[in-house]
């Protein structure tokens, strides 16, 4: 869990940008975060002093709660070595300044706001981001630990009778999600999610948005277990998630891609405004029964099915 946030700064700022730094360690100060402003001696160069500089006796074991806020790519790289998770800041006096190695850098520092820090912190901590909220659903990204659930959602043929299983062995599964969590919810900022029903925390489906190889719009993506199914979940997730497609993704328009004999999810999909524009055939098995680091399968072994593609211009 987050806890602090320590501005790490190299350059002696002038007073405006100084202000904003000040702004913004103020402002999750009020939030309820600890925060502070170090400016350590640019001659300590060692994991072990600059640590003890900045952190004032506290144990390195305590690292797992604190997101560091640099100007400097040396700082940055230091810290990264010591194991502290890092964000770079960017403002007019280090424009030179690159941050190798640093999954993000922050510009207009008095601006970020406080899910801005959190979701950095998680990225670095391997924890999921909760996306959205429903009345009845939490939307959050997929964790490895969900796969089993998955396993038990898909044992009913009726949930791969219009879609595509999970690979035979679950440790592919589980690899394939590690992958996915890194290069697709690190790279793209959304994906597929996972859904929890709030009042038990039950797993009870999935859903969220793809880029499909062939196609310019993004699409969206349900599953909800048999035993959710007839309860509003997937017209009451989809909907939410519809919305955060268009005001936070700003997505302008998005398709989906149905079985032409699953009547039930061309109904819903009509329901949430798509409409039907042609048929097409869509690859199924796009990394063949094993999942082998992202490698697909040979275009002679592609298997396809037919599927309506049905657009929504939001």
């Amino acid at each position: 869990m987050l806890r602090e946030i320590i501005f790490v700064l190299k350059y002696q700022t002038d007073v405006n940008i100084s202000e904003k730094i000040n702004s913004a360690s103020t402002y999750l100060t009020d939030l309820g975060f600890k925060s502070r402003i170090v400016y350590p001696d640019m001659l300590i160069q060692t994991k072990e002093k600059l640590l003890l500089g900045i952190m004032e006796g506290t144990s390195e074991d305590n690292l797992g709660n604190i997101l560091f806020m640099t100007d400097s790519s040396d700082l940055a790289e230091i810290l990264l070595c010591s194991g502290a998770y890092v964000v770079g800041i960017q403002h007019e006096e280090n424009q030179s300044e690159i941050f190798p190695g640093l999954k993000y850098v922050f510009t207009d520092i008095e601006e970020v706001v406080a899910d801005s820090y959190e979701k950095a912190y998680q990225r670095y901590a391997n924890l999921p981001w909760n996306i959205l909220q429903t009345e009845r659903c939490l939307i959050r990204e997929t964790t490895v630990e969900d796969v089993d659930t998955f396993y038990e959602i898909y044992a009913d043929p009726e949930m791969t009778r219009y879609m595509e299983g999970l690979f035979k062995n679950p440790e592919d599964e589980k690899k394939y999600t590690r992958d996915y969590i890194e290069k697709v919810y690190g790279l793209l900022g959304f994906g597929t999610w996972t859904v929890v029903r709030k009042e038990d925390g039950a797993i009870i489906g999935r859903a969220g948005f793809s880029i499909r190889s062939g196609f310019n719009d993004v699409e969206l993506g349900f599953l909800i277990g048999t035993e959710y199914q007839r309860q509003g979940y997937a017209f009451e997730v989809c909907s939410a998630i519809i919305r955060y497609g268009r005001e936070i993704l700003q997505f302008e328009k998005m398709q989906t891609f149905v079985k032409a004999e699953n009547l039930v999810s061309i109904h819903l999909c009509e329901k949430l405004g798509f409409v039907k524009v042609e048929e097409v055939d869509i690859e199924e098995n796009i990394y063949g029964e094993e999942y082998h680091d992202g490698i697909k399968v040979e275009p002679s072994k592609a298997q396809f099915g037919k599927y309506v593609r049905m657009v929504l211009d939001i």
